[in-house]
């Protein structure tokens, strides 16, 4: 069976590494079940799609709202791939599950809008199942209402056409969605552990998603946080296609 690919798109390569080692322990896919791609520096490979069966994506400092002409190459290298990436599961061909910037890029290249009108705090936050989500073959598992990670500036004010909403909450409508069979996006992070949130927080201190000299309050937060669920839904995600 061909691996699983963590799409990297952060610059910070600590960081990068980090999500990386998130992703693959909370997904429980051995040592070879999960590899890695860095689109901040290469382009998505010709062969991606027989290479890999699926992809995931996790987040990153850049916006899909930020101005055109604001974005760096790589952003633009990172927007391409990842479009690429979400036409393809969108028409089965591939599966994917794109969480925090991702969902804003898949959103975008498959018809959605994205705007700054639904951020979130730094921290744990409550994300709630629609009834949707609670019929839906990976999201029904999980309990109806849960605790996950957030850490965002933008977030979805339309779905793409044809897509199914899956977990809401007060601050950010657009939790979780899928579309068609085999494209998931998730708002929240669902790999990390309080710990593995912490430490990247550290990184991201300056970076506007909290205030810096609030560190010790909000990492005493996430390390409360219960988080059994976000990562039950990856190893369900590994486990079913």
């Amino acid at each position: 069976m061909a691996p699983l690919v963590y799409l990297c798109v952060r610059p910070q390569v600590d960081a990068a590494d980090g999500e990386y080692a998130s992703f693959h322990q909370a997904m429980g896919v051995g040592e070879r079940g999960l590899e890695r791609w860095n689109l901040v520096e290469d382009d998505l490979p010709a062969d991606a799609f027989t290479r890999w069966r699926g992809f995931v994506v996790g987040g990153s400092p850049f916006n899909t709202t930020d101005p055109e002409d604001a974005k760096p190459p790589e952003q633009f290298r990172i927007e391409a791939g990842l479009g690429s990436v979400a036409e393809a599961a969108a028409a089965g061909r591939t599966t994917a599950l794109f969480t925090c910037f991702g969902i804003g890029v898949a959103s975008r290249a498959l018809g959605g809008e994205v705007t700054r009108d639904h951020p979130e705090d730094t921290g744990p936050t409550g994300i709630r199942l629609t009834e949707d989500g609670r019929q839906d073959p990976l999201f029904g598992a999980l309990d109806p209402e849960f605790t996950a990670l957030t850490a965002h500036k933008e977030g979805i004010e339309r779905l793409p056409e044809g897509a199914v909403l899956l977990a809401t909450n007060e601050d950010c409508p657009v939790q979780a969605y899928r579309l068609g069979d085999r494209l998931y996006a998730t708002q929240f992070h669902p790999e990390p552990t309080g710990v593995a949130f912490t430490e990247r927080m550290t990184i991201y201190r300056n970076h506007g998603y909290f205030d810096a000299d609030e560190y010790d309050l909000v990492a005493a937060r996430v390390l409360a946080a219960d988080l059994d669920e976000p990562q039950r839904l990856l190893r369900r995600f590994a486990a079913s296609f």
